[in-house]
């Protein structure tokens, strides 16, 4: 990504990389922005689906929601449980809905 890039990654989006007790991410600016422009797009291109699925079946906002989130971590959308989070949390603001408790992304490592 160039140095000219206008994107503003918001630090919400920028915690996702950041460990707890850090306060410095584990990936570059230039990645976190790709991940954000990615999951951005996500969340726009769900807004449609999550609406249908609302009319469709005659279910809850939050059922929609939790909905999009189990879809979204079964791995073929190529976010990870922190990025599907986000897109969820994402797509109930872009359509004005209340924001969603989502259970807190397992950990990668083995305990």
């Amino acid at each position: 990504m160039s140095d000219d890039n206008q994107i503003v990654v918001p630090p919400a989006f920028i915690a996702l990389y950041v460990p707890p007790g850090r306060i410095r991410p584990t990936e570059s600016r230039d990645f976190i922005a790709e991940r954000l422009e990615l999951c951005e797009d996500m969340a726009c291109m769900l807004t449609e689906t999550a609406q249908t699925q609302l009319w469709q079946l005659g279910i809850t906002e939050a059922l929609v929601l939790e909905r999009v989130h189990r879809g979204l971590q079964g791995g073929t959308a190529g976010l990870n449980a922190a990025e599907a989070g986000w897109v969820v949390h994402r797509l109930a603001e872009l359509l004005e809905w209340e924001d969603p408790e989502l259970p807190a992304p397992e950990s990668d490592e083995a305990a």
